[in-house]
């Protein structure tokens, strides 16, 4: 039997499953092989979202349970993956060790546990670190994004060409549509490598040549530059 008797998994992505997929692997492996956990016993909680908030569904969920004495511990592959913000991050593990419940985090090899007395001061420091790199890496995109649009805007093929994937025109202003978020997750994916162009198009029911131009010419409007 492991340390813990009861785990959970949490894992967030915001568009695709080959992402959450991934992480529910390496998620499911590390309870597995790490803390000793049989696969029936890990309970999954899952999000499909964007943003930077915390209000989701499944993290509320994990949430209510670990503070009602259902959980010892939790698992994310990132950090990022709990939290966009450093305040959002502070708040999620403060909740998780008052109500005795353990964090680790996968891909940084990284334990909280809720006895402040066993903590390293060390991995606590690189852990707030993190959570600084994932909120500044986030603003940043934000301000990348409002300068592209700022930018396209003020060219002549914004005034005569229709608006990029992912926007459309308000009042002749450039603004986010609808499926916007979804656009900058699948052209991100793209630019890594771990997606198609081909395959890109066929999800956002485009041509390729949109999505080449996207991603190559147009990164600054997905966060992707």
């Amino acid at each position: 039997m492991g340390e813990y008797m009861a785990v959970a998994t949490y894992v967030r992505v915001s568009t695709t499953d080959q992402n959450l997929n991934r992480q529910l692997q390496a998620t499911h492996d590390y309870a597995v092989d790490e803390l000793g956990v049989e696969p029936p016993a890990i309970e999954v909680y899952r999000d499909k979202s964007t943003g930077t908030d915390v209000e989701r569904s499944g993290y509320q969920e994990l949430i209510s349970d670990a503070e009602d004495g259902r959980l010892d511990a939790v698992v994310v592959h990132e950090v990022s993956r709990v939290a966009r913000s450093i305040s959002d991050l502070e708040r999620t593990v403060q909740r998780l060790r008052e109500a005795g419940v353990a964090v680790h985090i996968v891909s940084e090899r990284m334990v909280l546990r809720p006895d402040e007395e066993d903590e390293d001061p060390y991995q606590r420091a690189l852990f707030q670190m993190l959570g600084v790199f994932a909120e500044l890496d986030a603003k940043i995109k934000r301000q990348n994004i409002r300068q592209g649009i700022a930018a396209r805007q003020e060219s002549d093929e914004y005034n005569h060409g229709p608006a990029p994937i992912g926007f459309e025109k308000d009042n002749g202003e450039l603004a986010e549509a609808g499926d916007y978020h979804r656009v900058c997750e699948i052209l991100e994916r793209v630019a890594r490598d771990e997606m198609s162009q081909r395959e890109a198009a066929k999800e956002l029911a485009c041509a390729r040549k949109t999505v080449r131009t996207a991603v190559r010419d147009r990164p600054e409007l997905y966060g992707i530059a």
